[in-house]
């Protein structure tokens, strides 16, 4: 068969996998999620096989492991975070009636904007109050998807745990798949794919959990109301750049004015939280967990969240990471290709 039919029927395979990712994007939730797991929890069981442990024996330890850290989180953390995230929710219009007075007492000048702005909060913190006991449950479905969260919870671990116990063969099986003139640059464009994803998701993943430990802890500490799911929210979702920290920093500067009014010192303990979280981040856990070599540049890193989270819901945002790192590796290899064809001048790479 000629190269170019081939190409053309691999062309329609990829449109068709892409269709069906797109149609069962949450009921391939599950598999998604364990793979992402195998692949997180992969060096850790290579580790520990390298030092005398059967692979076996060190993928169910392993599992025995992370299954106790989600059960105890499960216990002790989520459902503290949601009764805070569902008492703010109730919370929040008397938190905006009194951002309203504060405004109207301290800036007569907007008082033309009164009514306008009086409309505005209160139809915010209606929706807020009668749509928090909505929005807590859609986020509950959207980690479920189609598939009850029962079954989730048992396939995600069953497919992490038999994807790591065969991880190997399977990377020697698509190995013998690539054609072989070729098999040299896709193993490069593999390993540089997959120092991009292991750079940033592991990495990113560990800060975040850092960092939601360090926002929960530290504004429970001042006694922020509620601060645990303010710090757990913020932390939790660093992975997007500024977003974590920006929805996080307004949240709880909001509930701080609310709360201790006429008290300047919590409120600047409140604002040195996240300046010093800032700090940490940027100059501290980033360059030392995640690296300086990923070269996810943060806008591309939006767009990829929003465009997969658009298309594919929960399991678009999940798989949205590791294929922006995935594209980022193609394009400079794209670019680098280019740089050094005649097109661009003479090979050499220069103009």
């Amino acid at each position: 068969m000629p190269i170019d039919q081939q190409l053309r029927y691999w062309g329609i395979a990829g449109v068709v996998f892409i269709a069906l990712l797109w149609v069962m994007g949450d009921v391939l939730l599950p598999f998604i999620t364990g793979m992402a797991i195998a692949y997180f929890l992969n060096p850790v069981v290579t580790k520990l096989q390298n030092r005398g442990m059967p692979r076996a024996l060190a993928v169910s330890a392993l599992m025995a492991l992370a299954i106790g850290v989600v059960v105890l989180a499960g216990v002790l953390v989520i459902p503290a975070v949601v009764s805070q995230a569902v008492q703010f929710s109730e919370t929040a219009p008397d938190l905006l009636a009194r951002l309203q007075e504060f405004l109207s007492a301290r800036f007569p000048d907007i008082a033309q904007l009164e009514e306008t702005l009086r409309n505005s909060l209160s139809s915010i913190g209606e929706a807020i109050r009668d749509r928090g006991a909505a929005l807590a449950q859609g986020v509950l479905r959207s980690v479920s998807g189609l598939v009850s969260a029962l079954v989730f919870m048992v396939v995600t671990p069953v497919v992490a745990f038999y994807l790591l116990l065969d991880w190997e063969r399977l990377v020697r099986q698509i190995d013998d798949l690539l054609p072989r003139q070729h098999a040299p640059v896709l193993r490069h464009l593999a390993g540089e794919i997959d120092a991009s994803i292991a750079g940033f998701v592991r990495g990113q993943v560990t800060v975040c959990f850092i960092l939601a430990a360090y926002y929960a802890t530290a504004l429970g500490q001042i006694g922020l109301q509620f601060g645990l799911a303010i710090g757990v929210t913020a932390g939790l979702i660093s992975f997007i750049p500024y977003i974590g920290a920006i929805l996080g920093g307004v949240l709880a500067i909001g509930v701080g004015l609310w709360q201790f009014w006429g008290s300047p010192l919590e409120i600047g303990l409140v604002l040195a939280v996240f300046a010093f979280g800032q700090v940490l981040e940027g100059n501290i856990l980033v360059p030392r967990i995640v690296g300086n070599s990923v070269r996810l540049h943060p806008v591309w890193l939006l767009f990829a969240v929003s465009a997969f989270g658009a298309l594919l819901g929960f399991t678009g945002m999940l798989i949205a990471v590791p294929l922006a790192a995935s594209i980022g590796v193609l394009v400079r290899f794209g670019v680098g290709q280019y740089m050094d064809s005649k097109l661009y001048g003479k090979g050499s790479g220069k103009p």
